[in-house]
């Protein structure tokens, strides 16, 4: 637990952009074409939960997008990051669905109307059920469906984007596999040169910017797998990116020219640092225990803040600006929430004293929501009740607010939304 109390006044550069996140799947509900649907109906999403749950209705945000603009307009988000789900727009191959255009397009004019900014984002984990039949990104011949994909909808929405995240958290070990990593490499190199000769907006692909800790700092194995994994996870992608050339173990090396410098900011998912045993299997270590913090009735993997290793990591990626695309807590007491903004944001801006340049900070997420196989984490700024999908924004969503507004905070902005620092195990 951090004293944020103590906290020295906190303030960012002009034109720092302040905003929230989500994902297609996770709010729109109904995603009955989509790869992770079907999957949540045979059971088996994420082994972590003791009663999976099944999306559903999720937050009802394809009924409900009209109210929740007005709700992210009201909280005074300059950008909203979004994701397009293309199962949607090409339920089965080669079929293209103009209503789900329409909504999209509707849901893009709302929110520029509202003079929020749009980052899109085209593929957040799920895609349609036909491409994953089809063996999806594990062969490279597939690549061309998703550029079908994009270049039949970005036409008809490029003037209404901000920004677009081609990819999000491609990286992450054993989602995507070492053969899809490359596809989605060389995917990401094409719709890049793409999108910039269509399109006047930025382009990037959001990266789980994960940090690794050794649980023996000392240990020479423990080491060893530290910087393994952070090869395998983090720096495979700056690398090729700077370079163009894909290199990631048990598979041959690539070069794929259009892939250097294809990305005009680094888009960072980062959330908690990540112990690391040699000794366990997957070399996943324990946290220590006088750092965990049980924020939700379920061992999750959200047990710590660790904002520290946001400063350290940021200062690899000084070469292109920086927009942190997903930072949040999933936690049912929502003090908790209003520390960890204030001690991230804190992190932030001692990376920016650093050296780097972070232009903004987009908080995931906008609302609570469906997390991959349960609605028991709470990450949302607004409250959802799931059975009514009645939306309360939550104390921290204003004390962000009041954030946006000031373009920073001080002890002042804390302590009125703070009369003590929250504990748990009561």
């Amino acid at each position: 637990m951090y004293d944020i109390f103590s906290l020295p006044k906190t303030t960012f550069p002009k034109a720092f952009l302040w905003g929230s996140s989500t994902a297609a799947h996770q709010i729109e509900g109904d995603n009955v074409n989509s790869n992770f649907w079907h999957q949540e109906q045979e059971g088996g999403v994420w082994s972590q939960w003791d009663v999976e749950a099944k999306s559903g209705k999720a937050c009802n945000h394809y009924e409900m997008y009209r109210e929740d603009v007005d709700l992210i307009a009201s909280l005074g988000h300059q950008v909203y990051r979004m994701s397009i789900e293309w199962s949607r727009i090409e339920p089965a191959e080669g079929n293209w669905d103009i209503a789900a255009v329409n909504h999209y397009r509707d849901l893009l004019e709302r929110l520029n109307v509202k003079g929020i900014k749009v980052m899109v984002t085209l593929h957040h984990f799920t895609h349609p059920l036909w491409f994953e039949k089809l063996g999806e990104f594990s062969k490279r011949e597939n690549c061309k469906y998703f550029f079908r994909f994009v270049e039949y909808l970005v036409p008809q929405i490029k003037h209404l984007v901000y920004s677009w995240n081609i990819f999000n958290e491609f990286n992450r070990g054993g989602y995507y596999g070492c053969l899809r990593k490359f596809n989605i490499l060389y995917s990401h190199a094409m719709m890049y040169r793409y999108l910039k000769s269509e399109s006047s907006s930025t382009v990037s692909t959001a990266h789980a910017l994960s940090h690794f800790v050794p649980v023996r700092p000392y240990d020479k194995f423990d080491n060893i797998m530290t910087e393994f994994l952070d090869y395998t996870t983090n720096e495979f992608f700056f690398h090729a990116i700077r370079t163009g050339e894909i290199n990631y173990p048990d598979h041959d090396g690539e070069f794929i020219p259009e892939l250097k410098g294809a990305i005009d900011y680094w888009a960072i998912n980062y959330y908690t640092r990540e112990m690391v045993d040699s000794r366990k299997k997957g070399a996943e270590g324990k946290r220590y225990a006088h750092k965990k913090l049980r924020l939700i009735d379920k061992d999750f993997y959200y047990e710590e803040m660790f904002p520290e290793g946001l400063t350290r990591s940021l200062q690899r990626l000084k070469d292109y600006p920086v927009i942190i695309t997903e930072n949040g807590a999933s936690a049912n007491d929502d003090r908790f929430r209003i520390v960890h903004i204030a001690t991230y944001l804190s992190a932030i801006k001692e990376a920016i004293e650093y050296g780097v340049d972070v232009q903004g900070y987009i908080y995931w997420s906008t609302m609570d929501n469906y997390e991959w196989g349960s609605f028991m984490p709470r990450f949302g700024l607004v409250d959802v009740n799931f059975e009514t999908f009645k939306r309360t924004p939550k104390p921290s969503a204003f004390f962000f607010k009041e954030i946006i507004d000031q373009n920073g905070f001080d002890s002042k902005l804390i302590h009125k939304y703070l009369q003590e620092l929250p504990v748990t195990g009561k």
